[in-house]
């Protein structure tokens, strides 16, 4: 059996860092977090999957290697050449740790990619324990605050660990607003938990559970709400530090105006989206929902989740709360001393439900 390369090349043009020594300090921090070795070159050593920060527009050669991540420090129109397999964009010197996490996962822990749509943001990720199943299903939406720079990779190692666990992980790509549109978002997350139909027969669909961190969080509990009597829907719906009302979100400018900027106005001129959007206001929702914040996050957050969870709780629903330390991404991080709490809520609900 031949074992994945644990060297990883990060391919970068000339002149494409502003200061070379700190993105190389980036670079090296990530890849002894994985347990790789590598570093920043002018070309690849071998042709397996390469970083590559080509600069701004400038195409890639991608038959020198078997599929490639890029990385465009600043936001940019998305790559999805043939060979492309991720592209990180707009997340600045930081882009460059999140792709090697990428390619950490991808040679290691590789999923299976999926369409649930004809457009390239509409795909999934699937992953399956093993043994012959039927798994119960983790649906995984990433947060990001409605925004196209943040992609699925967000998930990776929540999905890992979750498909370690006994849980096959369908973990969802979908268009954002500030490209797409509110409403195409909306129908994309839909439509990839209705796609659950023509997976896998492994697949146990009597027992979903929607995870998703922080703006995921309010997809997902929306989703859950909008399920509800349908062919495909949620056993259990869990908010990682979920933006659980919008409205208040709005007033507070959480994210410098990411709940207005994604909607397309503000709460007063669309009052009938937000509420439609809003968990909060979709209350009772008919599923029964985990709500996790970790106590270090935004304070508004926590404030949310909180008052979220006693309105769910007064209004009849099944709710549990959980609360530990750590911040906005310890809770879909499986190293986080939270991430146990989460699990042992999930699995404790197949009990219940």
């Amino acid at each position: 059996m031949t074992h994945p390369s644990t060297h990883l090349d990060i391919v970068a043009a000339p002149g494409v860092f502003a200061d070379l020594a700190t993105a190389q300090e980036v670079v090296a921090r990530a890849l002894s977090a994985r347990g790789l070795t590598g570093g920043i070159v002018d070309a690849a050593a071998g042709s397996d999957e390469a970083i590559v920060v080509p600069g701004d527009g400038i195409p890639i050669d991608v038959p020198s290697y078997s599929s490639v991540v890029r990385v465009d420090l600043g936001q940019c129109t998305p790559d999805r050449s043939p060979g492309i397999r991720a592209h990180i964009r707009g997340r600045g010197l930081d882009g460059l740790r999140f792709a090697i996490d990428s390619a950490y996962f991808h040679r290691f822990h590789p999923g299976t990619r999926l369409k649930y749509g004809n457009h390239p943001e509409q795909r999934v990720e699937l992953r399956l324990p093993e043994g012959d199943g039927p798994f119960p299903v983790a649906m995984l939406i990433h947060g990001g605050y409605w925004r196209s720079r943040w992609e699925f990779d967000l998930m990776d190692a929540m999905a890992v660990d979750l498909t370690q666990r006994g849980y096959a992980t369908w973990n969802v790509e979908y268009r954002r607003p500030d490209e797409h549109g509110w409403d195409t978002m909306t129908g994309d997350v839909a439509a990839a938990l209705a796609a659950l139909k023509t997976a896998p027969d492994s697949l146990d669909l009597s027992r979903i559970v929607l995870m998703g961190h922080s703006a995921g969080g309010q997809l997902a509990l929306r989703l859950a709400a909008d399920s509800v009597g349908t062919s495909v829907a949620p056993a259990l719906a869990v908010s990682l530090a979920g933006v659980l009302d919008l409205r208040v979100g709005d007033e507070r400018w959480l994210g410098e105006g990411a709940v207005s900027n994604a909607i397309g106005a503000r709460f007063a001129d669309a009052r009938d989206t937000y509420e439609a959007s809003s968990p909060i206001s979709r209350l009772p929702l008919g599923v029964p929902q985990l709500v996790v914040s970790a106590v270090d996050d935004d304070p508004n957050l926590v404030e949310i989740s909180r008052a979220y969870y006693a309105a769910a709780s007064a209004g009849g629903d099944s709710v549990t709360s959980v609360e530990g330390p750590g911040g906005h991404f310890a809770v879909v991080d499986p190293s986080s001393e939270i991430w146990g709490e989460i699990i042992s809520a999930v699995d404790a609900s197949w009990a219940v439900t």
